[in-house]
């Protein structure tokens, strides 16, 4: 669903997260790259790139392509696999998700929050012939999509005013929210309704209601929704669909806390 990423600048630090960095660009980029598109993405100096890229390839992180563009290495999807496999939050939510995909037919995602952004962390698709171009693994920005401003809601204030401030706001359309006052706005007011709705802010045509996910001590911080065409769901029909993905969130919260209570670790 992500039309774009929005790159952390605390990334671009260290040797580590500069490799991330070109990683991260060579993922995200809508065609692929060469050596000197992604050295000017990346502003390094060319030997610096070069042994970077190098290093990525031996250890089977990148790919090179027969016309000298990148791809992603195998072994990323090695990573990938056994992290979804592992992952709690998808295996507690996995049977409330599902319940609520019953209950709607449409199209469910699970999103985690990261930086400024969600990760699409599970998706159960609709049963409609018509549905959503989305993937397990995309990034899509918080601030304009119902699953990230429901997370954002979760949030302690003060921390979610340290997060707005890193925002880089992206018009994405004409609905989209694009200053700070506006979003704190808009997120008094899913605190107060408990649900948060994309009304095609991040892409024409597509909407959804959300509700925020959290666990006790708020490091993990997520959000549920439903979504689909603008043309099928209606705002009716969004509304009628608000208690129900509260609810699945709070059976997921109440799951939370007891697989990860200290009596059940210990």
């Amino acid at each position: 669903m992500s039309k774009s990423r929005t790159t952390a600048s605390a990334r671009d630090t260290g040797t580590l997260g500069k490799a991330v960095r070109v990683l991260d660009i060579i993922a995200n980029a809508s065609e692929p790259l060469r050596f000197t598109d992604v050295l000017r993405l990346t502003r390094q100096p060319r030997g610096t790139l070069h042994r970077q890229i190098s290093n990525l390839i031996e250890e089977g992180l990148l790919t090179v392509n027969r016309d000298q563009s990148y791809g992603l290495g195998l072994r990323l999807l090695q990573f990938a696999s056994r992290a979804w496999a592992s992952n709690e939050l998808r295996a507690i939510a996995e049977p409330h998700i599902r319940k609520l995909h019953e209950a709607t037919g449409e199209t469910v995602h699970l999103g985690v929050l990261q930086g400024t952004e969600v990760v699409y962390l599970d998706k159960i698709e609709s049963r409609q012939n018509i549905r959503l171009v989305s993937r397990i693994g995309n990034t899509a920005p918080a601030w304009c999509t119902g699953v990230g401003k429901a997370a954002l809601s979760a949030m302690a204030d003060e921390d979610l005013h340290d997060r707005i401030r890193k925002i880089h706001f992206t018009r994405f359309t004409p609905h989209t929210i694009t200053d700070v006052p506006s979003l704190l706005n808009e997120i008094s007011a899913i605190r107060r309704a408990g649900n948060a709705y994309d009304r095609e802010e991040h892409e024409l045509g597509i909407c959804c209601v959300a509700a925020p996910v959290s666990s006790t001590d708020k490091k993990l911080i997520a959000g549920v929704s439903v979504t689909g065409p603008a043309y099928r769901i209606t705002p009716e029909i969004l509304s009628s669909w608000a208690g129900i993905t509260r609810a699945a969130a709070a059976a997921i919260m109440h799951d939370m806390a007891i697989q990860f209570s200290p009596r059940r670790s210990a």
